[in-house]
């Protein structure tokens, strides 16, 4: 059965917003990093690299993902444009049925 993960882009509150997920789902981020730690960090403001890049929750057997969109980076959050989901097929004859 293929994953089916979620990715969520906020306007600036991603940490807020994972930590509170934290702590109602429990466990630990996978990986949390930010904007400061990237190849484009020169091009941001101090608070800018601050803000988050990437951060993944496990939720039983998926994985809650999420970013801040930057503004500056040209980036908008829009209804639409703030989730998007992330299939992982198992095998290839199963991506092959689902596409």
């Amino acid at each position: 059965m293929a994953m089916l993960n979620s990715y969520l882009n906020f306007p600036g509150n991603t940490e807020e917003a994972f930590n509170f997920y934290k702590s109602i789902f429990g466990g630990e981020f996978i990986m949390l990093q930010r904007f400061k730690d990237t190849p484009e960090a020169d091009k941001l403001s101090a608070e800018e690299g601050e803000k988050i890049m990437h951060v993944g929750l496990p939720i039983g057997e998926n994985v809650l993902m999420g970013t801040d969109s930057l503004e500056s980076m040209g980036q908008k959050i829009s209804m639409g444009n703030n989730v998007s989901l992330s299939l992982h097929p198992q095998t290839k004859e199963e991506a092959d049925r689902i596409f």
